[in-house]
């Protein structure tokens, strides 16, 4: 499965702002991303809690560089991959963009970096669109609390094939006036 993109978007910039670095994923960055993902916890909450084993984690980082748009997600002081993120397609709604497939290293759990990784990824589709859609397993309540504090609005349940079958999914909408509204108070 490959996504497709509206022509004017550029699926893998490089961002960085924040303390991170977001660069294009590359078949560089299996090693560093497998042993960012070998995590058992990382995966507790996730539809494949079984992602932190190599055999596991080996297919979905190739359909993570097949599918495109995916990002590697570096910390900027040490240098280290602490995991990754990516834009991708509804295939029900492929005018939608969208920001999933996220996963970050547990030290990085429970501060800022989420939010300053959805503040570059937000940036960039918000050039291009008025609004960014979110796919969440209805099991996956960390991940949905999270993109709550985006400003993100649960708007329906929807069966879609995000590269692993159709599922069912929670879907988020967050437009821009209410990331810069989210954004504005949590800085301020």
């Amino acid at each position: 499965m490959k996504f497709a993109f509206p022509v004017a978007f550029d699926p893998q910039p490089n961002l960085s702002g924040d303390g991170l670095i977001l660069k294009p994923l590359d078949a560089c960055d299996h090693g560093a991303l497998a042993e960012a993902a070998s995590d058992p916890a990382i995966w507790a909450g996730h539809p494949s809690k079984t992602r932190h084993m190599r055999e596991v984690f080996d297919p979905y980082f190739a359909f993570l560089l097949s599918a495109g748009g995916a990002l590697a997600i570096i910390d900027e002081g040490s240098d280290e991959v602490i995991g990754c993120s990516a834009f991708y397609t509804d295939t029900n709604a492929p005018s939608r963009l969208s920001i999933g497939f996220t996963f970050l290293t547990r030290k990085y759990w429970g501060g800022q970096t989420n939010r300053a990784l959805k503040r570059l990824m937000t940036g960039h589709v918000f050039e291009s669109a008025s609004e960014v859609w979110f796919h969440i397993a209805p099991s996956n309540l960390r991940s949905q609390a999270a993109t709550r504090k985006l400003g993100a609005v649960f708007t329906h349940e929807d069966d879609v094939d995000l590269g692993g079958g159709v599922q069912r999914w929670q879907c988020f909408c967050l437009t821009r006036e209410a990331w810069s509204g989210s954004f504005g108070r949590a800085a301020g």
